[in-house]
């Protein structure tokens, strides 16, 4: 069994994020208060804290000819899971850092991504496997 994990991202709006995490991917919403939410992030635990003002960031590194935003976090969905979040976004007309699309395509590791940002700049990816067990492969 994977073991969730546990990430506090900071945000400086959380009602913001409570559309965003909340209402956009359906993340359901754990504790809370007046700084903090905790969500149901696709199983894991991510906490939204209130900050005053965001940390500068997001440099970007090469990556199969796109600018993939670093830092960025995420998970790893299976790959029905990844196409209707993709669809749902799409049809919610989310604006992407790197659309939907097959990267590595006939390559080892060959994965589903797309890349947006949350309304405070945190960078997100969710990728998905054909095949799980390329999870790793170099």
């Amino acid at each position: 069994m994977v073991q969730p994990f546990h990430l506090a991202i900071p945000v400086d709006d959380l009602s913001a994020a409570t559309q965003f995490y909340g209402t956009l991917f359906g993340c359901e919403q754990g504790r809370s208060d007046n700084d903090w939410i905790d969500w149901d992030f696709f199983g894991h635990q991510l906490v939204t804290h209130k900050v005053d003002a965001m940390p500068a960031r997001l440099n970007p590194n090469q990556v199969d000819e796109h600018a993939v935003p670093v830092p960025h976090f995420g998970v790893v969905l299976t790959m029905t899971q990844w196409q209707a979040l993709a669809q749902r976004l799409q049809q919610a007309n989310q604006e992407f850092i790197i659309k939907p699309y097959v990267r590595f395509k006939g390559q080892q590791g060959e994965q589903a991504t797309m890349f947006l940002l949350d309304p405070a700049g945190n960078a997100l990816e969710f990728k998905a496997f054909a095949d799980a067990g390329q999870l790793f492969a170099r």
